[in-house]
């Protein structure tokens, strides 16, 4: 048996990374509509019709309109556009209990990429209550420009773009929402990016005062300890203590991110989650959930566990 699927969109930037994921396998097949086609509502209403699952690697407002033109079909949609309703579950296997919501769903809300460093990060210490839900956490991050789309892309590719820049800078950034509900954060954190000058890669910090923490304790041990407990028998998922350098594209063409944690053994702490935005960040997390939709084994199509 096959599934069929259908990714809305696959000529963008996520798009062809989860096609790449994709095409290869003999347990899937891929529906696929020609360029003349790709906007034709009639066309998409066929492919979705035809597929068991499809993908949509859209913009918020076109992944709105797909679901109303989806059917029954079940949906994993990459946008930022259903990951805080009710009505959709959360793509981020890694959380409590999720894999089983994320099996049995009709829709499912992919992770974003900031996002995903930033949860991984932050839930196993405020589970843990290590980091006191109304806490006023700080988070800093650097991606590269193709987790701004086909017009910053271009922009970098013409040599336009400055080789750093800081955005986002009125603290409205878009993973916000989703970083608190799934975070465990009841105050809105300090989240400042940065686009580097390099196409992919991620780096996420998070930024502690450990001493001012409940319980006072002093040093890093405790959040290290909490974080490799979480992530003990994850896959994709690792904890290890910080290096004097960290290279933001380390994970780069895999579905693996690797959280560093790091302090000076007084108080301040820093936890750092590396990962590729368009693997991690984005196409393999959603390779990641097709296959606990559909039963096949988590990774399938991803990078060797």
């Amino acid at each position: 048996m096959t599934t069929a699927v259908f990714i809305d969109g696959e000529a963008g930037t996520t798009g062809l990374r989860i096609r790449d994921r994709l095409s290869a396998r003999g347990d899937i097949r891929l529906i696929s509509l020609g360029e003349a086609n790709r906007k034709d509502e009639i066309a998409r209403r066929d492919a979705y019709a035809e597929a068991d699952v499809a993908i949509l690697c859209l913009p918020d407002d076109a992944a709105r309109q797909a679901v109303m033109i989806s059917g029954g079909t079940r949906l994993i949609d990459a946008s930022t556009a259903h990951r805080v309703n009710a009505e959709w579950t959360y793509g981020m296997p890694e959380l409590p209990d999720q894999r089983a919501r994320i099996r049995t769903a009709q829709w499912v809300a992919n992770v974003g990429c900031y996002a995903t460093g930033a949860i991984a990060m932050l839930r196993p210490l405020t589970d843990a209550r290590i980091v006191a839900h109304d806490h006023g956490a700080v988070l800093t991050g650097i991606s590269g420009y193709t987790g701004g789309g086909k017009s910053l892309i271009a922009e970098y590719e013409r040599g336009e773009a400055p080789d750093y820049y800081l955005y986002a800078l009125k603290q409205g950034h878009k993973h916000l929402p989703e970083i608190m509900k799934y975070g465990g954060l009841t105050r809105r954190p300090l989240f400042q990016p940065a686009v580097g000058r390099f196409a992919q890669g991620m780096a996420v910090q998070l930024h502690l005062h450990a001493d001012l923490l409940p319980g006072g304790v002093p040093g890093h041990a405790r959040i290290e300890a909490a974080l490799r407990e979480a992530y003990r028998d994850e896959p994709f998922v690792s904890v290890a203590s910080a290096d004097e350098r960290i290279d933001p594209q380390a994970m780069n063409g895999t579905n693996r991110m690797v959280l560093y944690v790091n302090g000076d053994g007084t108080g301040r702490v820093t936890v750092i989650a590396v990962l590729d935005n368009l693997g991690k960040g984005a196409s393999g997390t959603a390779v990641q959930n097709l296959n606990l939709m559909i039963g096949a084994e988590e990774g399938a199509g991803l990078d060797p566990v």
